[in-house]
């Protein structure tokens, strides 16, 4: 794809230094910038690439006066970070607007899609299935029976969408991502066997979720798997059935959610985070990596360790825990010198 200078600066309304036919066709770092790749300078420290830079347009700051001569077309905005941001939105969009569908692939007669619909070959639409508007499904997804998408989803290659599922706007679903398995439910009979407790309930995604590569969430048994509009999972997280995760809360990868627990709104957990089940977490909640959730948290709580503590608890405590060796033999010491005191004073009676 080529855009030209002056389209670029367009869609940013930015202010444009230079000319506007000089086209880019790639997107580069500053200091790899090259013929035909635009960039962008947002942190002053690599100021001094933006002189040396062979990328034919950069954006930057309003505020950016140049104090030596430039190869590159600047093209000057607000927030040169968000304004290149955009353009990494806006390219994906181009890139990924494909429509059509892809032969072969299996289409329930009774499955609905909508308007600038894309079917990926070898995918598979089970009966009942409803999709709205500008949904791109990739190669080798399957959606099961009495899936509803709505509008602008995109659905990446190799994702599995089993039935009942409801996703809704503006979604992203990533490769590898399994919706809806079943949750892992069973139940020891008096011989000591484990037995299979029917999961039938389904997963539902609010608008504007993304879900990471790799990123599994299970059917709850009874009921829904709810994650509220505009959660981020990072990939290769595991959500369990009944969970249900608040508004704008975002995981890192490898955390693991047990069953039935409430995640509040806005919370930032981080990788590797292993939370218990039937637990209530509150909102605006911070928890570091690899920290253990074992209990009740209450809203705007900071947590870290295992089982986790409170975020300053826990460092006063590891300045400690790192200098137990040298307070073991401080006491060791105190105990010595206390014991010959003591041999000296009875001796001395």
């Amino acid at each position: 794809m080529v855009f030209t200078a002056g389209q670029i600066a367009g869609i940013l309304e930015g202010e444009l230094h230079g000319n506007p036919e000089v086209t880019v066709h790639k997107l580069a770092k500053i200091e790899e910038g090259e013929e035909g790749a635009l960039t962008f300078l947002a942190n002053p420290k690599y100021t001094s690439h933006i002189y040396s830079t062979k990328a034919s347009v950069t954006i930057v700051n309003k505020d950016f006066v140049p104090e030596h001569p430039l190869e590159t077309i600047l093209i000057k905005v607000d927030d040169a970070y968000e304004a290149f941001s955009k353009i990494l939105e806006f390219y994906n969009q181009v890139k990924n607007n494909k429509t059509g569908i892809e032969e072969p692939v299996f289409k329930s007669e009774t499955a609905k899609y909508g308007a600038d619909f894309y079917l990926g070959a070898f995918s598979y639409l089970g009966n009942n299935v409803t999709i709205g508007d500008n949904v791109k499904i990739h190669p080798n997804v399957y959606v099961g029976d009495n899936v509803s998408i709505a509008n602008n989803v995109t659905i990446f290659a190799g994702a599995k969408i089993y039935s009942e599922t409801v996703i809704g706007n503006n979604c992203v679903i990533n490769s590898g991502v399994v919706i809806g398995a079943d949750g892992f439910g069973f139940s020891p009979n008096k011989d000591g066997e484990f037995q299979k407790v029917p999961q039938t309930g389904n997963v539902i995604l609010e608008d504007n979720v993304d879900i990471g590569a790799g990123t599994t969430i299970d059917r709850a048994t009874l009921g829904s798997t709810i994650l509220r509009k505009g959660v981020k999972l990072d990939n290769q997280i595991q959500i369990a059935h009944n969970v249900e995760i608040g508004e704008h809360t975002v995981i890192a990868a490898q955390t693991g959610i047990a069953g039935s627990t409430k995640i509040g709104k806005h919370c930032m957990i981080g990788g590797q985070v292993g939370i218990v089940g039937h637990i209530t977490i509150g909102d605006n909640v911070k928890i570091q990596a690899q920290s253990g959730i074992g209990r009740n948290i209450k809203s705007n709580e900071v947590l870290q360790g295992s089982p986790a503590l409170n975020y300053g608890d826990y460092n006063k405590s590891y300045v400690y825990f790192k200098n137990l060796p040298k307070i073991l033999n401080r006491i060791d010491e105190l105990e010595k010198n206390y014991s010959d005191q003591y041999k000296n004073e009875t001796e001395n009676h």
